[in-house]
């Protein structure tokens, strides 16, 4: 019974929305629906190309993007909430070895055993949680994403928040969305500029399972 209750738990979807709702002028570019990503391939549990979070996060994003609209610039996001079993289908991509047909795009410097000794990838991810977002801004002059001297999900030195070796520009950028996300409750991490999780978050401890999809939403 306490099995079934914890898998209950596990995917129940009560406290989710979906992001678009919360912020309807945000760009969606959910990466691994598609196979442009790391591993090259569409991950376990994205079924459909759409950002799902906790309303809580929701509601504080909406607050920053209508900051950052004033300043000139849309939210784009690349990964919100990630189910359990696309965690799971990283760790055991990161097992096979033969698999590096990503690697000049994404960690050309890096074997893939670093990737997780390094923390770009974890066995547990705090996107399971449902209140962490991996994000950057747009210009809404030239629609075009602020150059941040790093793409998503290069896992380098060269996309920790506080690297030095890019231009004055780039280091700027990564600032102001930075100074947005954490004024608007977020907390950010040292090896990703893109990646804040939200500081109160309502399941600290839940890594939740349901799969990315229009229809598993209670609205």
């Amino acid at each position: 019974m306490a099995l079934d209750y914890e898998k209950e738990a596990l995917t129940d979807t009560s406290g989710f929305v979906l992001l678009s709702d919360y912020v309807p002028g945000i760009v969606q570019e959910i990466r691994y629906f598609s196979t442009y990503n790391f591993v090259g391939d569409r991950i376990d549990g994205y079924e459909a190309p759409v950002a799902i979070i906790t309303k809580e996060a929701a509601r504080a994003l909406k607050s920053i993007a209508n900051r950052a609209n004033v300043m000139g610039y849309r939210l784009k996001v690349f990964d919100a909430y990630r189910p359990a079993m696309a965690v799971r289908h990283f760790v055991l991509w990161g097992i096979e070895d033969l698999d590096q047909k990503m690697k000049p795009f994404f960690y050309p410097d890096l074997e893939k055993q670093e990737l997780f000794r390094q923390g770009y990838i974890a066995s547990r991810s705090s996107h399971s949680r449902g209140s962490t977002i991996d994000l950057t801004l747009l210009d809404m002059k030239t629609g075009k994403e602020l150059d941040m001297g790093s793409p998503f999900d290069y896992f380098s030195e060269m996309s920790h928040p506080d690297y030095k070796g890019i231009r004055e520009e780039q280091y700027a950028n990564r600032m102001v969305l930075q100074d947005l996300m954490v004024k608007g409750g977020f907390v950010p991490i040292d090896c990703e500029w893109w990646h804040f999780t939200l500081d109160n978050e309502p399941y600290p401890e839940t890594y939740f399972e349901f799969p990315l999809a229009m229809d598993v939403l209670k609205r």
